[in-house]
């Protein structure tokens, strides 16, 4: 007994009649369209997403702030820094002198705003080489096993307990007039390790995931695995060292220039503390000393809101708890308020 072949038309045509022991095709509509390949340049404008947090925009822009600053000290600067006015010596802040001058008549504004390139050149090429080798030498430490991953580790911890602060004394004590290059390195070279053992952790968890597993089958090499697969989904971590690297690396930098340790030639706002130090100018002529001391807790205070917004952006918790805050602000309620406010309605023909 052979069974009638049967048309979608006819089938549904007979499951509409009712017809016992026929069953309806289910057509379904057209194929969802493939996800969009996810490359490398697409993860990195992922992980950037971070920068869009308020708070890092505003650490961002006061960061910018300062860098043009230092980029166009010539044009802002109205004196020379070294340039001496003798006939206005420890003069208030005025017109002619926006922060007032020092003891042989040096415009303390001027010094301000070339100290900012001082500054900034140092903290970011001390930053570039240290985050440079903790990515080296974490995600190697990382993804490798054995010995080879032990001795990196080793090597990592024996910098993170290395005195920094009398390490740098000692090198750049050792020249008459160390570059700033010089000096970026002496304080790369101690920075490094935090970076390092942060990032270590971070890629020993993601070795193990399915997709490395993937492209370690697929036979890929090692710096394509590294490259591509990973470093992507470190980017949050290896922004959040470099943030940390450089707030350390700019008060490493005051720091030996506030004790002495750097030449006076080397401007930058360590040495204008120096000076007005070694002039007693504390605490009379507080616009010698205040304004220095006002740029380092600014530029701190940009650093920290660019680590505050890349924080919030890497914990989920965190993410969900800003998104939270800023939606109930937007409605015109407290975020921090313990109680709800209720709004009730009464009927017509009841008292409130």
């Amino acid at each position: 007994m052979t069974i009638p072949a049967q048309t979608p038309a006819s089938v549904e045509a007979s499951a509409s009649a009712g017809a016992p022991g026929t069953a309806t095709l289910l057509t379904s509509g057209p194929p969802a369209p493939a996800p969009p390949k996810r490359t490398f340049f697409t993860q990195l404008r992922a992980s950037l997403a971070m920068f869009a947090n308020p708070k890092s925009a505003a650490g961002l822009i006061i960061l910018g702030v300062f860098a043009l600053v230092a980029a166009f000290a010539p044009l802002i600067a109205p004196y020379d820094p070294t340039a001496q006015h003798l006939d206005h010596t420890l003069e208030a802040p005025s017109w002619q002198f926006l922060l007032g001058t020092t003891h042989i008549g040096e415009d303390v504004f001027s010094q301000l705003v070339y100290g900012t390139r001082g500054v900034l050149v140092v903290g970011f090429l001390a930053t570039i080489m240290a985050t440079v080798m903790a990515i080296l030498v974490g995600v190697t430490a990382g993804y490798l096993r054995g010995w080879k991953s032990e001795s990196l580790s080793a090597l990592s911890n024996v910098f993170l307990v290395l005195p920094a602060l009398p390490l740098m004394i000692i090198i750049a004590s050792q020249f008459q007039d160390p570059p700033l290059v010089l000096i970026a390195a002496v304080l790369g070279l101690t920075g490094w390790a935090w970076g390092a053992r942060v990032l270590r952790a971070q890629t020993m968890s993601l070795r193990n995931r399915d997709f490395v597993q993937a492209a370690r089958a697929n036979g890929e090499p090692l710096r394509r695995i590294i490259l591509v697969e990973m470093l992507p989904n470190l980017m949050a971590i290896i922004a959040s060292s470099f943030v940390g690297t450089m707030t350390a690396a700019v008060l490493g930098l005051t720091t030996l220039a506030f004790i002495g340790v750097i030449p006076v030639s080397n401007l930058n706002w360590g040495t204008i503390l120096f000076w007005a130090q070694q002039n007693s100018a504390f605490p009379d002529y507080w616009w010698w000393y205040v304004p220095a001391g006002l740029c380092i807790a600014a530029l701190g205070v940009a650093l920290a809101l660019i680590n505050f917004g890349i924080d919030e952006y890497v914990n989920p918790r965190l993410r969900s708890a800003g998104e939270r805050a800023r939606a109930l602000r937007k409605k015109g309620m407290s975020a921090t308020s313990a109680v709800t406010a209720v709004r009730t309605t009464t009927s017509e023909g009841q008292n409130p």
